[in-house]
């Protein structure tokens, strides 16, 4: 049984009232589409998949393909977790007018609090600050709007979301203590590139 019971916010209910009464089932498909994006089978999948192929590759590559598998294990286990500890029934349980317009069912019930796409997509933002400046802000907007699609589909309310992404960026920059990944890894690249030349 959970420890707590989160209630949607005066906003979460007037974005969830919003969407569905505003959204129809091809808005749905594609949103549910996009979704899946920040899928936690998928982002193991493409983590095991760098990961692996970081191996026998220079420090600074492998000190990436370590700490995206450890974020991501992280970050799909995480919500989970945190799914035991709070219930929160999900908005798309409690709307006529968004099923008549083509909002389907997400998940469990009490499953809204937080968002695991959402902090997956958090943690991705965070590590993008690592990316240079045109490819960090298409990460960002990217992730930004993954994270979006689970308020369109009426999956999480909007402060799941929020909540979600937050978490996501504290632990990616948390478990850089661990992996020693950090954005100053730039300069390791620099050195190794030059002692490449040499």
């Amino acid at each position: 049984m959970a420890l707590a019971s989160v209630k949607p916010t005066h906003t979460d209910l007037t974005i969830a009232r919003a969407i569905a009464r505003n959204t129809n089932p091809g808005l749905e498909r594609t949103a549910r589409a996009f979704t899946w994006g920040a899928d936690e089978k998928l982002l193991l999948v493409l983590a095991a998949g760098g990961w692996l192929g970081t191996r026998g590759k220079s420090e600074y590559l492998r000190r990436i393909g370590n700490h995206g598998l450890l974020v991501t294990v992280t970050a799909s286990l995480l919500p989970h977790a945190l799914k035991l500890l709070f219930d929160q029934t999900r908005p798309d349980r409690l709307t006529v007018v968004g099923h008549l317009h083509g909002v389907a069912f997400a998940g469990n019930r009490k499953d809204a609090f937080p968002s695991g796409h959402a902090l997956h997509m958090g943690a991705l933002a965070s590590a993008a600050g690592s990316l240079p400046s045109r490819t960090r802000t298409a990460t960002r907007i990217i992730a930004v709007a993954l994270s979006l699609t689970r308020v369109a589909v009426l999956a999480h309310w909007a402060s799941d979301v929020l909540a979600g992404f937050v978490i996501g960026a504290l632990t990616e920059r948390l478990l850089r203590f661990w992996t020693g990944f950090s954005m100053h890894d730039r300069g390791l690249k620099s050195r190794e590139n030059a002692a490449r030349r040499d």
